[in-house]
């Protein structure tokens, strides 16, 4: 403090002139008067906390808030705080380090418990105008006649309470950034487990706290793929106010969608029941998050089927990712609940393989050209619902050509296209032909 005293005054010019002896014992006067209040302070630092802690309740809330939800640890706070940093007015060596430290401590702390900084640093500087002020008061009590040498040191007493500030705030910013990165870490493992299905039924109720979401809600994972590079996170854009958590993992970006429950919109004109926490904002079911889901070109996108509760997500992704390979390799949006028979055919690729030798393999004894014009021919017909002049419309050509060309496809493969089981098992081969195809 001296030496910040006497830098201040060697700063006033005087060109060639040494500095005056008086200027000198001025230093020297203010600091001893500095020394002896604050030494008065110090030695009633127990009352001085009580203060305080009256000060801080009237006026700022948030640190009223912490005093009545514990008293004593905050006293003991504020008592730590006052008695080193009024000592450190004292003496400055011995008492600096422990000083900073102790700020340090209470902003982290602060930091911890959730008091806003701008209520921090506010405490830190009521409790310096009030040293100051106790430094004034005591000095004008017991020698009036030296209150114009605090004057002289007024600047570096506000220069400790900034430099503790400071000290404070980047404490505070230090612990919020761990903070942060300690709940990101937790989220990315709790998300983890849910998507893998190796969360605990103990866990649920913590990751429930933790993604915002009821342990008992209804949620669908939706499964991603870009072929391109592209900057980090999901390939694809969802609905405004969809409640959704990200999982990256080396196959796809995952995404866990809380669905709005629509129930409640029809109980309650309000929208919620008393004591309930709102809806989502977001879908209702996979149907309507498809449906205002925006994917760029070659963006390749599955969409599970809604699942119930925290503990079936694991379930949710095996869904998704079911329908993420029933999705064409040029890119789309695959709803799992519009492609079943696509899902049976991806979910056992061996017995889709097998299916589509069984039923199409005669087709590979004949001219490759006219092997595809039958198997598109089918596919156009078995899309247009079994209407030969639907079909035809959409393959330029007479309806009789369209009749012809099924006759030939059921005289090469033995079906018949007008028995229901033979158009099951012909629909799940051609789908098993294009899916597998397209998988390589």
């Amino acid at each position: 403090m001296s030496n910040l005293v006497r830098s201040r005054v060697r700063a006033v010019p005087a060109p060639h002139v040494a500095p005056h002896r008086t200027r000198s014992l001025l230093d020297a006067e203010a600091i001893a008067v500095l020394h002896r209040a604050a030494q008065v302070l110090l030695d009633d630092v127990v009352g001085l906390t009580t203060t305080l802690i009256g000060e801080l309740r009237e006026q700022e809330p948030a640190y009223r808030a912490a005093i009545e939800a514990d008293a004593s640890e905050v006293w003991q706070e504020v008592h730590q705080s006052l008695r080193h940093n009024v000592a450190s007015l004292i003496r400055p060596r011995e008492c600096r380090d422990i000083a900073r430290r102790t700020s340090r401590a209470i902003g982290a702390s602060r930091a911890e418990r959730g008091i806003p900084l701008d209520a921090v640093l506010h405490a830190f500087r009521i409790g310096g105008a009030m040293v100051w002020q106790g430094l004034v008061d005591e000095t004008a009590r017991r020698h009036p006649e030296d209150v114009r040498l605090l004057v002289h040191v007024a600047a570096d007493v506000w220069n400790f309470v900034d430099e503790h500030c400071a000290v404070v705030a980047d404490a505070y910013r230090e612990a919020e950034r761990r903070m942060a990165w300690r709940r990101e870490n937790r989220l990315r493992l709790t998300t983890a487990a849910l998507l893998d299905g190796t969360a605990r039924i103990t866990d649920l109720p913590d990751a429930s706290a933790l993604l915002g979401v009821p342990q008992d809600g209804r949620f669908v994972v939706i499964a991603a793929t870009d072929p391109h590079p592209h900057p980090p996170g999901p390939p694809v854009v969802l609905p405004p106010g969809t409640p959704v958590v990200w999982h990256s993992t080396p196959e796809a970006e995952l995404g866990i969608v809380h669905l709005a429950d629509p129930r409640p919109a029809a109980d309650d004109p309000a929208g919620t029941r008393e004591g309930e926490a709102a809806a989502p904002a977001g879908p209702v079911d996979p149907a309507a998050l498809a449906a205002g889901l925006c994917a760029g070109p070659g963006v390749r996108v599955g969409i599970g089927s809604a699942v119930a509760g925290l503990a079936a997500i694991g379930e949710g992704r095996r869904l998704a990712g079911t329908a993420l390979r029933a999705c064409p390799r040029t890119g789309g949006v695959v709803l799992l609940d519009d492609h079943l028979p696509a899902a049976v055919v991806v979910s056992s690729p061996d017995l889709g393989r097998a299916l589509a030798e069984r039923v199409l393999g005669p087709l590979y004894g004949i001219d490759p050209a006219d092997r595809d014009l039958l198997v598109d021919t089918l596919t156009v017909w078995l899309e247009a619902e079994g209407s030969a002049q639907r079909a035809a419309t959409r393959l330029y050509c007479h309806r009789n050509t369209v009749l012809n060309r099924l006759r030939r496809f059921e005289q090469l493969t033995g079906r018949s296209l007008s028995r229901p089981s033979d158009v099951v098992e012909v629909s799940l081969a051609l789908t098993a032909r294009r899916l597998l195809e397209n998988q390589g």
